[in-house]
């Protein structure tokens, strides 16, 4: 008898506990269902409200410049309501305030061409930095306002320009500027340039670094599209000094204004 009960007990127990467990687990997983339910409901509503929520966000761009164009490509993680984790990369082109086009009256054929220009300077900058909300859209006809600022690794390439000139010959050939063509590649000789595919093969890099900060207005109505313009201003300083522009000081460190035009995508 005494077996009996023991047995009994236990198995009381035992049907006590795994009743309890059960309820316990239904218990916490309808918690997790609820909780997960409101912060949908949250974001649905902050998304009403004109505020701007996700987790991730791809962001393309056209910019014009002071001194150049370029495009970029930027990858954002959301931190909090307000703080993004960016990682950009843009790719530019600087030109030098004396570049004008010109043309070869003597030679009806010729394309234009800009003289005294020896290199074409083109920059990739790879940059960390982040997006800091200053403003809420208020709702979905608004604008977000965004601090943006970043600053990385610059590297800067050099491509010779080519002319297309007469030498003394009067046969045509494709030149670049040294100290031995010099004579033809700022004569009057000139037929125009030698060619966009010309000198690829002959880039140099000068390693630099960079800082940029902006302005950023989203004027998305909805929060899955970016669209918006960015106003900034940005600093690349090189190892090196730059040669663009033939007889004309050669500079390390480039400073210009920017704007932007945006589009993209969050979710």
């Amino acid at each position: 008898m005494k077996k009996l009960s023991l047995t009994v007990l236990l198995a009381t127990i035992f049907l006590a506990s795994s009743a309890q467990d059960s309820t316990s687990h239904k218990y916490s997983k309808d918690d997790k269902k609820e909780e997960r339910r409101q912060k949908i409901n949250n974001l649905i509503k902050q998304a009403e409200e004109g505020v701007l929520v996700y987790s991730k966000q791809n962001i393309f761009g056209i910019q014009g410049r002071t001194n150049g164009y370029g495009v970029f490509y930027e990858l954002g993680r959301m931190k909090s309501n307000r703080k993004t984790n960016t990682y950009r990369i843009d790719i530019t082109e600087i030109k030098h305030p004396k570049e004008t086009k010109s043309s070869n009256s003597g030679f009806p054929f010729g394309s234009t061409f800009i003289y005294g220009k020896i290199n074409n300077f083109y920059q990739v900058t790879l940059g960390f930095g982040q997006q800091y909300i200053l403003g809420q859209k208020g709702n979905k006809n608004g604008v977000a306002v965004s601090a943006v600022y970043n600053g990385g690794l610059a590297i800067g390439l050099l491509k010779p320009y080519y002319l297309s000139v007469q030498d003394g010959n009067g046969n045509d050939t494709t030149i670049k500027y040294s100290e031995a063509t010099r004579s033809l590649f700022l004569g009057n000789s000139i037929n125009g340039t030698g060619g966009f595919g010309k000198g690829w093969s002959e880039i140099k890099m000068k390693p630099g670094a960079f800082v940029k900060t902006a302005l950023r207005f989203d004027y998305g109505r909805f929060n899955e599209v970016v669209s918006g313009i960015e106003l900034g201003l940005s600093l690349e300083y090189y190892g090196a000094k730059i040669p663009i522009m033939a007889d004309q000081k050669e500079k390390q460190m480039f400073f210009q204004g920017y704007i932007s035009i945006l589009f993209g995508h969050r979710k």
